[in-house]
Order: structure tokens, then sequence, then C-alpha cells
């Protein structure tokens, strides 16, 4: 990770803030329920709708019909195609 610094000693990097949003996920054969990173100041929609092929979850549990998790792991990488519906657990702050 390369840090820069500007004249004033404020440093800047490549990583970028993320806050979790526990969500469930709909895919055309799998519920998950999980953590969805979103950018500070940003929805959950905004994320879904990058440009990116895969959508990172974390602490992910894999749901069968009669919502009993069947799998568990740290993290999923789940193909954004496959995708029908996202819920946030938790309602969104109005103020982001």
């Amino acid at each position: 990770m390369s840090i820069e610094y500007d004249e004033k000693g404020k440093f800047f990097t490549n990583v970028i803030a993320k806050i979790p949003v526990h969500a469930t996920i709909q895919t055309t054969m799998q519920l998950i329920q999980g953590n969805v990173y979103v950018r500070k100041g940003e929805r959950l929609k905004d994320e879904l709708d990058r440009d990116e092929i895969f959508l990172a979850v974390t602490d992910a549990s894999v749901l069968d019909v009669n919502g009993k998790a069947v799998f568990e792991t740290s993290f999923l990488a789940v193909q954004r195609a496959q995708i029908i519906w996202v819920r946030p657990d938790e309602e969104e702050p109005e103020d982001k």
C-alpha cells in the first residue's frame, strides 16, 4: 500500500472507507444473509450499481427454504448477474 503526503502533511491512501450493512440477498438459487460493505455517504443501491462482476459478502449464511443455515462462511463472492433482489436488514439512515 502506498501512502502519499501533501505539503501540509495530510496523507492519502488507496484504501476506501466502507461501512457494513447487514443484508438479505436472493439469488436465482439461494437466500444469503451477511454483510455488504458500502462506501461512506452512499446507499446499498449505489454499491449494487457498481460495474463489478462480484459482490463481496462477509459473515455469510446460505439459507434453505425453511430459513435454516445450510452453509456459513466468513467470505462469499456473489455473482451480481445471479442477484434477484437485495434487502437491508436494518433501515438505512436518512441523513446519509
